[in-house]
């Protein structure tokens, strides 16, 4: 039997989920560091995504990353931000995912599996950090939240470059969070049906 097409389709599919879960920890800096590889020649993306490695684009993405990462360190900023970032995290996700999916050549399809694909991929990171920032400022009063900014800037750059390297790896760490997320949630969820 001939693999085909899922040789190159199974990568590829695997890159986008991983790299559209690193747009759950920061929007930007995935965008920035996929335009930058791409530039580079070191990672293919669909003929419809090449902007993506522009000047222009990568100027746009350069100031967004910096940007968000500063205002992610600010008290009181971060939450709006993360506000904010409940819609443009899963739609960086499926736009990141989107540009990976080379092997689909029609871009309006690529678009759609991006999104099927990304904007998931996208909401169980964010839903973690939002989770965790949600107590360390109960907890700290957000004292500690500049600390916890830093942590996810490094760990958004460490997973990009594991989903570049190893994208199955990360999206196993991605189902495993969403399980572990999933089962806390369950958790909460059944003291309140019971006392209802």
């Amino acid at each position: 039997m001939d693999a085909g097409p899922w040789v190159t389709v199974v990568p590829s599919v695997a890159l986008a989920i991983a790299l559209a879960a690193c747009t759950g920890l920061r929007a930007w800096l995935p965008l920035l560091l996929t335009g930058a590889l791409a530039r580079a020649g070191l990672l293919e993306l669909g003929t419809s995504f090449q902007f993506l490695a522009s000047n222009r684009a990568l100027a746009v993405f350069g100031l967004a990353t910096v940007f968000e990462i500063v205002a992610d360190k600010i008290p009181a900023v971060d939450h709006a931000l993360d506000a904010l970032s409940t819609v443009l995290r899963p739609a960086a996700g499926s736009l990141v995912a989107a540009s990976v999916l080379w092997p689909i050549s029609d871009p309006l399809t690529a678009l759609a599996a991006g999104t099927v694909l990304g904007a998931p991929a996208s909401l169980v990171p964010h839903a973690a950090k939002s989770g965790l920032r949600a107590a360390s400022t109960a907890v700290t009063g957000g004292l500690a939240n500049p600390v916890l900014s830093l942590i996810e800037d490094v760990t958004a750059f460490i997973l990009f470059v594991a989903a570049v390297v190893v994208p199955v790896m990360v999206v196993a760490l991605l189902l495993l969070t969403a399980v572990l997320v999933s089962r806390r949630l369950l958790r909460r969820a059944r003291p309140a049906v019971r006392t209802a």
